[in-house]
């Protein structure tokens, strides 16, 4: 039978292993998710019925659906509470599926009269579960006592992770009041793509060319805020702690 909790059959060693390659395994679907938005956006932009913007959205929405799946993967190891996890990875399937059914570009499975109220729900039900992901994740990064291989990951993939939530949330105003990143984009991928890349131009101190509303400028600010503070915590605590193997030999 499916094990959907990990924390009471690992030891405190497989555990951190389990960690180390559930974090990796997200680090390297986010490079893949952020490169394809920062570098394929632009036909989507240009026109997201043609064949090869067809193919981006093929593409973008298999990786968008195994990153939900990792995303629960990765909250299996943080706690044991059974309901929150299967409740999770209930909400995870039904935006899948419900998703494909109603994006899949090259047959509408399913039709929505309402496609604005369609959007908002589905990111409205994501959002939070990247934030309390985020939260058990640097719950876990800044507790314990060495420095093992799995923090080092958890570092790289909580930066990444806040980045691609931060251009959930961006999206999610977008969806609400269209229009708010100061550009008439089209919702759905296209403009996810460029929330995406407006937030990690606020992370990598890149001047976006976008004009958005008041309310995400002031958003971007707290991010740009927490990157600084992030960046100098991440040095503080890592570096002064001693590695595990070194603690052993004493």
């Amino acid at each position: 039978m499916f094990n959907f909790t990990l924390l009471n059959i690992l030891s405190s060693l497989d555990l951190q292993n389990e960690k180390a390659k559930d974090y990796r395994n997200i680090v390297v679907l986010q490079i893949i998710i952020v490169a394809t938005g920062l570098v394929l956006s632009e036909p989507l932009l240009t026109d997201s019925k043609s064949e090869t913007s067809k193919l981006i959205i093929s593409v973008f929405s298999f990786f968008g659906a195994l990153y939900a799946f990792l995303l629960w993967d990765l909250l299996r190891n943080f706690t044991s509470n059974r309901l929150l996890v299967i409740t999770f990875l209930v909400v995870l399937i039904g935006i899948v599926v419900v998703g494909i059914l109603v994006e899949f570009p090259y047959y509408q499975f399913l039709h929505v009269s309402n496609r604005q109220a369609y959007l908002l729900t589905i990111h409205s039900l994501l959002f939070p579960i990247e934030v309390t992901v985020i939260g058990f994740a640097l719950r876990d990064l800044f507790s314990g006592s060495y420095m093992t291989p799995d923090k080092l990951w958890g570092a790289a993939c909580i930066f990444l992770m806040v980045g691609i939530s931060f251009g959930s949330l961006y999206d999610l105003i977008s969806i609400a009041k269209p229009g708010s990143l100061g550009v008439p984009i089209e919702l759905g991928l296209p403009n996810y793509a460029e929330c995406v890349t407006y937030s990690f131009s606020i992370l990598g101190g890149i001047d976006s060319g976008l004009t958005p509303t008041r309310l995400i400028r002031n958003i971007s600010v707290m991010e740009a805020v927490w990157g600084g503070l992030y960046g100098m915590l991440i040095i503080g605590k890592l570096l002064g702690l001693p590695r595990q193997e070194d603690s052993e030999k004493k």
